[in-house]
């Protein structure tokens, strides 16, 4: 007969160090992450999917941009600008994080270009300001904006960012 562990406070702090650690190291392993594949399908300005090498479909959020809904306006010319940078094409993924959806969130491009950055030099998208502080694409955004291109030739009563638009929409009319 083998002698029982104690079990106490001590093995349960063990054990709970050991899946602490392990979660960051998937953590650490997700955000450094590289996907590489052709684009097959966009959902919408900021949405594609990847077909990788192994013939996995991964969805995946353009992280640090944000794109007009499909009902809001330039929604439709919005999901008309990744397809145009990136659909059928070769793209390397800079994952940074999984969304609450399970898409992989990251930094797209296709050859040389970051396809994120140009969506927002186009003026296709606004800067996600909750989940990015890029100078760069900040500094992007404010040519397209001093520049009017894309949204930013709206009207500006219409130019509404699409977290304002999708929190409208979710509060209960009355």
């Amino acid at each position: 007969m083998t002698p029982r562990r104690p079990r106490g406070p001590a093995t349960l702090l063990r054990v709970l160090l050991a899946a602490f650690l392990l979660l960051l190291v998937a953590q650490a392993a997700t955000a450094a992450a590289e996907l590489r594949g052709r684009v097959v399908g966009i959902s919408d300005g900021d949405t594609l999917t990847l077909l990788t090498a192994r013939r996995e479909q991964v969805r995946i959020r353009l992280s640090d941009i944000d794109t007009p809904e499909r009902g809001q306006p330039f929604g439709r010319r919005a999901r008309r600008a990744p397809s145009d940078l990136a659909f059928g094409k070769a793209v390397r993924v800079v994952v940074r994080d999984a969304d609450r959806y399970g898409r992989s969130v990251g930094r797209v491009f296709a050859g040389a270009q970051d396809v994120n950055a140009e969506l927002v030099r186009r003026g296709a998208a606004w800067v996600f300001r909750r989940y990015s502080d890029d100078s760069a694409l900040l500094r992007l955004e404010r040519i397209a904006r001093a520049e009017r291109r894309g949204l930013w030739g709206l009207p500006e009563a219409r130019r509404v960012p699409p977290w304002a638009w999708r929190a409208a929409a979710e509060r209960p009319r009355r």
